[in-house]
């Protein structure tokens, strides 16, 4: 029998196979944009600890191993900014990434208050934003981040009782 991958809440001592994964998940996104400096390749084991610290993070597991985590802070107008939404490359395509954007957007508005969503992706991300779209983001800008990297930037407004807001189309 198989194992079910879950979705929890961050402790402290995860920091160190968030990092890893992080690497891992976005050497894709610096070859689509041709860019290899992008933060989350740079960013120190110090540094995610810190940022863990000040925000909201989910983790998927499976059994004792992270394979998919997100990340996010709000600010005092009520705006969740998620960061960092991964899924281990073997295990893309099965759900995984909507399981863990649904599970921040609820956790961000019962416990953090939050108002409204907004992530980036890059611009060259057609993956990534065909996820944000159907779980209703729309573009609303998008800014230089590079020599090669345009990052567009999507919100949405809380669901009612913040419920995340599944969009399908026929």
């Amino acid at each position: 029998m198989g194992m079910s991958v879950t979705i929890s809440a961050a402790a402290e001592n995860d920091a160190e196979q968030i990092l890893k994964l992080q690497y891992l998940c976005y050497q894709s996104e610096a070859e689509l944009h041709g860019d290899y400096t992008i933060e989350p390749l740079t960013q120190t084991l110090d540094d995610l600890r810190a940022e863990l610290g000040r925000g909201c993070v989910l983790v998927a597991r499976l059994g004792e191993e992270v394979v998919g985590s997100v990340r996010a802070t709000v600010d005092a107008e009520g705006t969740a900014v998620i960061t960092g939404l991964i899924v281990h490359p073997r295990l893309r395509r099965h759900g995984l990434g909507g399981r863990l954007l649904a599970g921040i957007e609820e956790r961000l508005a019962a416990d953090w208050d939050a108002k409204r969503f907004r992530l980036a992706t890059g611009r060259r991300g057609e993956g990534n934003a065909r996820l944000y779209r159907k779980w209703g983001y729309a573009r609303t800008g998008a800014d230089a981040a590079g020599r090669n990297l345009t990052v567009v930037t999507l919100e949405k407004e809380a669901g009612p009782a913040g419920a995340p807001a599944l969009v399908t189309t026929a």
